[in-house]
């Protein structure tokens, strides 16, 4: 069937407006990140700890329980903050429903380049963002997780942006739909604890010692939080990230003959792959928590990172033919 150019128009605009909408969202959660009342109590209680420490000669392993705070009026970067919140809705909608559209443009699944994968994959990590703001009181780092995202899509929307059209023949399968859609979803969510590690490794730095990021740390929640959003987050996108691993075999059994080839795009998988794994395992049956954990998630994370882009501007392989030309 011929490219609905309309529709595919309509598509390229949303995902422009969609990139327009997160910096300014990025611009209003900002405020709330460094004036909001959140982000000002983590420092008041930092500041106590460092008095605590310096009045005990040395570190404290137990902390007196603060007194109970009366409660605060909604101030106007918590306002603010709210507004950066709806804007972000607004874009995931934005940007969900250019996904809609290039797909019903091009008569398939929206994902058969890299473009329209990248498109996804930040809608994806939104979406998984929303849903931790929701589980946690972490509203004032949505800066932290909107800035990657923004980068990315700038990456995407100018260097690997290509023209609505039929996918290639290897390309046209059912396991397009499978395959790619489990790797979005596992690749989407996996920046989410990416982020949250790399937070975690600043705050539990200051925890150690109150001189280190004594400006920036101490607005962030407690370290034992970000772990948590990293682990469970985690938890949640390995089983999908395996499932589609494991369908990519059975498609590349069914085209190319074999179960595994080492193409670069399949061996950083699987390197992305081990080190979740060892993460999960790690925590599971050794006990790994803290800044171990925490490291290992930040190199399953740059994997990540490298295996969306990198590979496939740089390498050539049998994954090259994903539309980036």
């Amino acid at each position: 069937m011929p490219i609905n150019e309309t529709l595919s128009q309509y598509s390229n605009w949303l995902y422009t407006t969609t990139v327009a909408i997160y910096v300014i969202a990025l611009m209003l959660t900002l405020v709330e990140q460094g004036f909001g009342a959140k982000g000002r109590q983590a420092a008041e209680r930092s500041k106590q700890r460092v008095r605590e420490l310096v009045g005990a000669g040395g570190p404290v392993t137990t902390e007196t329980p603060a007194e109970p705070e009366p409660p605060r009026e909604v101030g106007r970067p918590e306002r603010v903050g709210r507004m950066g919140a709806a804007l972000l809705v607004l874009g995931a909608l934005l940007q969900l429903s250019a996904i809609v559209l290039r797909g019903l443009a091009t008569h398939r699944a929206p994902w058969g380049n890299m473009y329209e994968y990248g498109m996804a994959v930040t809608f994806i990590t939104v979406v998984a963002w929303l849903v931790v703001t929701w589980k946690f009181p972490v509203r004032h780092l949505t800066p932290f997780l909107l800035l990657p995202v923004v980068i990315l899509m700038f990456v995407n929307g100018t260097m690997l942006y290509t023209v609505a059209a039929p996918v290639q023949p290897a390309l046209q399968s059912y396991w397009l739909v499978i395959h790619v859609a489990a790797a979005i979803i596992g690749s989407g969510v996996f920046l989410v604890p990416g982020v949250a590690s790399v937070l975690y490794l600043f705050r539990s730095a200051h925890d150690r010692d109150p001189a280190k990021f004594a400006r920036f740390a101490p607005k962030l929640p407690a370290a034992d939080v970000l772990d948590r959003i990293a682990y469970r987050t985690t938890i949640f996108a390995f089983p999908v990230f395996t499932f589609g691993v494991l369908c990519g075999a059975v498609w590349a059994e069914s085209a190319w003959g074999r179960f595994w080839g080492w193409d670069p795009k399949e061996t950083v998988a699987f390197i992305a792959w081990v080190v979740y794994a060892a993460y999960l395992h790690s925590r599971a049956t050794a006990g790994w928590r803290g800044t171990r954990a925490a490291v290992i998630n930040i190199v399953g994370f740059a994997a990540t990172i490298f295996n969306l882009f990198f590979v496939n501007l740089v390498t050539v392989g049998l994954h090259s033919y994903a539309g980036v030309s």
